[in-house]
């Protein structure tokens, strides 16, 4: 009974402790300089494929931009889930990916430029 008591009260711990908060955009706006190198959030790509409405969109299918076959193939709808993945580690996500950017180690960075994508519409 002792080992179910502790069981219990590490899981009431765990449950108290606080959840990463939800994305900032305002924040997620400005972390996203850090993408604005080779992505925009118009319809114009750049070295990257452009951002604009790209929570939702199936990976690898922006009209006019060049993807790799890693890409290409990987057919998954961009979600804060595997945005939150592939900006953690993109190689690791998508392994042989043309992205060439560090991953963004912080998790509430990541929170705050997926809550920031998710405002920006297709263009």
């Amino acid at each position: 009974m002792r080992v179910s008591h502790w069981a219990l009260a590490a899981l009431l711990i765990a449950a108290a402790a606080p959840a990463l908060a939800d994305g900032d955009a305002a924040r997620g706006r400005t972390l996203f300089s850090r993408c604005a190198a080779c992505h925009t959030v118009t319809d114009q790509n750049k070295l990257g494929p452009h951002l604009s409405g790209v929570v939702g969109r199936v990976a690898g299918t922006v009209a006019g931009y060049t993807y790799s076959k890693a890409m290409a193939a990987y057919g998954k709808t961009w979600d804060e889930a595997t945005l939150d993945a592939f900006l953690a580690g993109p190689a690791k996500a998508v392994p042989g990916t043309k992205m060439a950017a560090p991953p963004i180690a912080n998790a509430q960075d990541r929170a705050d430029i997926i809550a920031y994508l998710k405002t920006v519409p297709a263009s």
